[in-house]
């Protein structure tokens, strides 16, 4: 079925988009937060052992996020005034409360993020998504105590029933079509796209190009140069995707650190969270 949610908007078209305080680029961290179940396979360092239930490389790499790699993040956050907007796992909310707790404490924002990062929802039948779906986002709200305005797919997926079924849900955008700068509106009414990013994302970057940390400050500081340049007549989004577990690994952290700075320290920037994205583009669409 040749039917995206969305219809064909060259950005050259548009009216301009202004942000607030006169900033040009809109941006935002997208600190993905996962639970991954042990007895599937799923992201791997290691391809070797990615088959074997348990797999403990494998896990135990992926499970340094939520046990080390989000506190490293989190002292980096707080040093620069810098709100997460959290791709959440439900999963996580009922089993690492403390990372709940933290990001309570510093006013996350918190998007639906499926169940967790070995479930799809591909496949799904129709009444089979709603209740997941609604079990996931009834689970964060429970746990976080605010519903969640925002959604992105494990593996950024859905069926094509998906956005409809998040609309019923009350959510009011989604990440998982990475195809522009800007917000959005797809076809369903009352949902917003929100610009995220598979390209600018710590796991392609570094897992799928190899890059090292020096690299990866270039990448970022190329993306937001362009992005500032192109915003000139009308803002820019732009969105860093991030896993703790790969880019807050001690050998890496440190060159997260001077990209967010070179962000933070830029005029012209609006420092924010894809809830406030969304919300300010409803304001003056």
């Amino acid at each position: 079925m040749d039917n995206p949610p969305f219809e064909y908007s060259p950005i050259v078209d548009r009216p301009p988009l202004h942000w607030p305080g006169g900033a040009r680029v809109a941006f935002y961290l997208g600190v993905n937060v996962e639970h991954y179940l042990v007895d599937r396979p799923s992201t791997s360092i290691f391809a070797g052992t990615a088959h074997l239930a348990p797999d403990p490389l494998n896990y135990g790499w992926r499970d340094y996020g939520p046990r080390v790699g989000i506190w490293r993040l989190i002292k980096t956050l707080d040093r620069l005034g810098l709100r997460a907007s959290v791709l959440l796992n439900s999963d996580v909310a009922q089993r690492y409360p403390r990372i709940i707790e933290a990001g309570r404490e510093r006013d996350w924002t918190w998007l639906a993020h499926g169940k967790n990062n070995s479930t799809l929802q591909a496949g799904m039948t129709l009444e089979e998504e709603r209740a997941y779906l609604t079990e996931v986002v009834d689970t964060i709200e429970a746990h976080t105590g605010r519903r969640p305005r925002g959604w992105m797919g494990p593996a950024l997926t859905e069926t094509f029933q998906t956005p409809a079924l998040l609309a019923e849900l009350g959510l009011g955008y989604v990440l998982d079509w990475t195809n522009d700068d800007q917000p959005y509106p797809l076809t369903v009414p009352g949902l917003l796209s929100v610009p995220y990013s598979v390209e600018l994302n710590d796991i392609g970057l570094f897992l799928g190009k190899s890059l090292s940390g020096p690299e990866f400050v270039r990448v970022v500081k190329d993306q937001f140069d362009q992005l500032y340049a192109d915003s000139a007549d009308s803002g820019r989004v732009m969105a860093l995707a991030l896993h703790p577990f790969v880019i807050n690994q001690p050998f890496r952290h440190r060159y997260l650190e001077e990209a967010l700075e070179y962000v933070v320290n830029h005029p012209g920037v609006w420092l924010t969270t894809s809830d406030e994205i969304a919300g300010h583009y409803r304001s003056v669409s």
